[in-house]
């Protein structure tokens, strides 16, 4: 069950969101992702399964008149499937299996957040996410990439550790939820000829176990 990456796009925001609140439920509210998508700074990658898709919402029309239809615009109103301060587009044809954020600042890149839903875990697909990530970074000349992790989340750290990220920092308390302390990793020069090496030879590692051979998102 291959799946590949492109750029989000704007009718991806419903199941990004969704899987958002799924890996942090503790953590609220999910960010905004229409912002996101505005912001110039921001970039995000998606991980699609290629068979399957998802269908568009049904959308019923509202009453025609009267006390129905006041009903109905105030159930609108207070829909807990809103957005903040932005309604939801529909979701999009492809199933999204997981996402990344990441900022690029002066050379810099950020991640901010990563995620693949539940049913979709140890397949290869964070793993797919993140090469991904810093790939792109790559291509637009960014020459650092940092993350924070929770000390506790054993599985990530042991993700970004095999990707060459190191722990170089301890920020106490950092978490909002429960006031953990986040561990920033950083992998430094990404463009020299070393790093470049221990990329493409994670690229051909992940690709001979999860048979997919594209890591650039496409567009």
């Amino acid at each position: 069950m291959p799946c590949y990456v492109r750029m989000m796009r704007r009718e991806d925001i419903v199941q990004v969101t969704e899987i958002d609140r799924e890996a942090f439920p503790t953590l609220w509210p999910p960010a905004n992702y229409h912002h996101e998508l505005q912001n110039q700074l921001a970039h995000y990658i998606v991980a699609y399964d290629e068979e399957k898709t998802v269908d568009q919402p049904e959308v019923k029309p509202p009453p025609e008149k009267g006390f129905s239809r006041l009903i109905f615009k105030v159930r609108q109103l207070f829909n807990h499937d809103r957005f903040v301060a932005n309604e939801l587009p529909p979701s999009g044809r492809q199933y999204i299996a997981g996402f990344i954020g990441f900022w690029i600042m002066a050379g810099e890149t950020h991640i901010t957040n990563i995620a693949v839903r539940l049913s979709y875990r140890r397949q290869g697909i964070g793993e797919l996410l993140l090469i991904s990530a810093m790939n792109m970074a790559t291509e637009l000349n960014a020459h650092l990439i940092t993350l924070e992790v929770r000390p506790s989340n054993m599985p990530a750290r042991s993700l970004y550790q095999k990707c060459g990220f190191t722990q170089v920092g301890l920020r106490r308390g950092y978490y909002s939820d429960n006031k953990e302390d986040a561990i920033l990793m950083s992998i430094e020069n990404i463009i020299s000829a070393q790093f470049q090496t221990y990329l493409n030879q994670l690229k051909q590692t992940h690709s001979r176990r999860w048979g997919i051979a594209l890591y650039q998102a496409a567009r």
